[in-house]
């Protein structure tokens, strides 16, 4: 089985190869309540950066937006595709849209998701170099002497990255090809999905004409966007607030070295206002985004929101609630998620890491005073993120709810790499547990 996924996702990389030399490819990010589709034109120019090196991540050039379309997602829930039909019809919706405004057909789409209960894993692996000059060949050998743990039946592999080599004494490598040492020691974070979310993603993009280029964790790419340079290399975790989860990723020295989601986002806090005040979801989302917020002052016991009703009787519709009752109903569920968010980062030993800045972004983190109330209940130094500006990008997509569709678009431009991309003999892979990812970090660097 892991012999089948290596090859269909070097098929991918492969493919994804093509489409750049075209020159054109498809972002597609599949959330629980928007479907973002960038098309993204390449100039042929190499990203800047440290091109070529092993796990660098994107450069800022080398592509510019052509097209942008954003559509209502329907049939996904908690970042998982539960009604193949309709959440077809919102990609071909959005791909559609974004191809007409770029006046180019596209081919090729490189995915994102969220969901699909991510885990991580830390493998290390050490083989001898015998005094030789490091090869592509090694870094093949020393990838295929990880370990893989036993992850479980209906889980596949998404990312599979070196994030660190050692040559000898020499720990830190992001490249060690071309040096010479006796022993060659790499470090590798693996995140396992379910089977599944995968596996409906390609059906969908199937469906809709398109072939798949490359697949992504939403919680990856978000950080790719929102973190700046010096937050990824020193340690830092974004949290990506969605509409149904919220994605954590952890970078370190660049590289994502841990994930998890929690299965609540922004959705659940319109329908605890939908709930609470007995409005429909669409009257709840719209509350929230006018009026919304998590901290409750003197004056917003005065402050009245008029809620329409749709009952047609003139009483009834005419309503209204004070701010600070919004405020009490959105509240619990805010700081619900963020404890949730905060145990995945003590499960991950983040406090063990040399910076703790947490970068906040995604659509659900533009309530007010939410990064105040993040700070108290994650105790860090706590940011809103944007998503980087990239070449082309309209300014209706550059907010925080678009960080993952930009991290995608840079991850499409110059992905770390995984796993795959090296010629591996799949013959035998062991299994044995391991410990987690950001603890075996800590220990290992």
């Amino acid at each position: 089985m892991m012999a089948d996924l290596y090859q269909a996702q070097r098929a991918m990389r492969q493919m994804r190869k093509q489409a750049l030399q075209r020159g054109v490819v498809a972002i597609l990010d599949v959330g629980s309540s928007k479907t973002a589709c960038l098309v993204l034109r390449f100039d042929g120019s190499t990203p800047s950066g440290e091109d070529g090196e092993i796990g660098s991540l994107a450069g800022q050039s080398g592509f510019r937006v052509v097209g942008a379309a954003t559509t209502r997602s329907r049939g996904v829930q908690f970042g998982e595709i539960t009604a193949m039909q309709e959440t077809e019809r919102a990609i071909r919706t959005a791909v559609q849209a974004a191809q007409k405004m770029a006046n180019v057909r596209v081919d090729h789409v490189i995915a994102s998701f969220s969901g699909a209960r991510p885990r991580s894993y830390g493998l290390d692996a050490q083989i001898e170099t015998n005094g030789q000059t490091v090869s592509e060949q090694d870094i093949a050998r020393v990838l295929a002497a990880c370990e893989v743990p036993e992850y479980g039946a209906g889980r596949e592999v998404l990312h599979a990255q070196p994030v660190n080599f050692a040559l000898d004494h020499r720990s830190g490598l992001s490249d060690p090809r071309g040096q010479i040492g006796q022993s060659l020691t790499v470090d590798m974070h693996m995140l396992t999905v379910e089977a599944a979310a995968i596996q409906n993603l390609v059906h969908c993009v199937k469906r809709c004409d398109l072939e798949l280029a490359g697949i992504a964790s939403s919680a990856y790419v978000a950080g790719i966007s929102a973190m700046v340079e010096d937050e990824q290399e020193l340690g830092a975790a974004c949290v990506d607030m969605g509409g149904g989860s919220t994605g954590v990723s952890i970078f370190m020295k660049k590289h994502m070295i841990y994930a998890d989601s929690v299965r609540m986002g922004g959705d659940h806090v319109t329908g605890d206002i939908s709930m609470g005040l007995g409005v429909p979801m669409a009257t709840a989302e719209r509350i929230k985004t006018f009026y919304g917020g998590v901290h409750a002052t003197g004056i917003d016991d005065r402050d009245m929101i008029e809620i329409g009703g749709e009952t047609g009787d003139w009483e009834l519709d005419r309503r209204t609630v004070s701010r600070a009752e919004l405020i009490g109903i959105m509240r619990p569920r805010v700081e619900e998620i963020l404890e949730e968010v905060r145990a995945r980062l003590d499960a991950a030993g983040f406090e063990y890491l040399p910076s703790q800045q947490i970068v906040l972004t995604g659509g659900a983190s533009q309530i007010p005073g939410l990064d105040l109330l993040a700070s108290r209940i994650l105790g860090q130094q706590v940011r809103l993120g944007r998503p980087l500006r990239v070449h082309g990008l309209p300014q209706a997509v550059t907010g925080p709810a678009f960080a993952s569709a930009v991290g995608l678009a840079l991850f499409a431009a110059h992905p770390q790499d995984e796993w795959w991309d090296f010629e591996m003999p799949v013959d035998s892979y062991p299994a044995r547990s391991l410990r987690r990812a950001v603890r075996w970090f800590r220990e290992n660097w």
